[in-house]
């Protein structure tokens, strides 16, 4: 079992910024720079974000928050979003990069995977993310949403146990075979995420930070597994 190098190096949390912000519209924006910095620099397609419907260690309730305000900073942000399931205690949200995320599904390798699992034949964006959220609804947790957030076919393949691969390492998600490029995937994650922190922590207005040019790069699933991962399942 190969150690993640990272792994000692703990990972930038929201309530290490959340005093910061005072004015509810700039907390909730920080939060979601924070929680989307790796689709914002455009090294993911989407994010999946969790808001308890609770109050957080600063006082404010971020769902209550999402619902005041959500909408508004999402029209200052190049990224969409899709409310996959609102259970009352709880909201999953994605985030996504439309230009991205329309890029990575488009390719043969994604577009087969998705096949397998009983999406549409023809993969077109929107109407993947539909039968995401009607997964999502009927379902519970369908673990496919890892190819809409850019881990590794094998990875997801491995988890589905679709293909016979060795766990070689637990990180941000369950890592199959070889860890290579599944390690430099998520240090790079990682990486976009101390970046926003820093940006977090000297900035004006967090509005800013979750601005984006919109101009991001379709990777993650350039696979040399995905001849093997999109052909011939179980």
């Amino acid at each position: 079992m190969h150690q993640h190098r990272d792994d000692r190096q703990r990972r930038p949390l929201w309530h290490d910024l959340a005093e910061r912000f005072v004015d509810e519209r700039d907390c909730l924006a920080a939060f979601l720079a924070l929680e989307t910095a790796e689709v914002l620099d455009g090294e993911k397609p989407a994010n999946l974000i969790n808001v308890p419907n609770r109050s957080r260690p600063c006082g404010r309730n971020l769902y209550q928050l999402w619902r005041r305000h959500g909408a508004a900073l999402m029209e200052q942000s190049a990224l969409a979003v899709r409310e996959l399931v609102d259970r009352g205690d709880s909201l999953l949200l994605l985030f996504y990069q439309p230009q991205t995320l329309a890029a990575l599904l488009a390719k043969v390798n994604v577009a087969g995977f998705l096949l397998q699992a009983g999406y549409p034949r023809s993969v077109v964006m929107d109407s993947a993310l539909a039968e995401l959220q009607e997964r999502f609804a009927t379902m519970g947790f369908p673990h496919e949403i890892g190819v809409f957030l850019g881990y590794p076919l094998k990875d997801v393949a491995g988890f589905l146990g679709w293909v016979k691969l060795p766990v070689t390492c637990q990180g941000p998600w369950k890592i199959y075979g070889n860890p290579g490029k599944s390690l430099a995937l998520a240090d790079g994650f990682r990486a976009c995420r101390r970046r926003m922190a820093h940006r977090l922590s000297r900035c004006a207005a967090a509005v800013d930070c979750l601005r984006t040019n919109g101009v991001a790069c379709a990777r993650g699933n350039d696979d040399p597994m995905a001849p093997m991962v999109t052909s011939g399942f179980p």
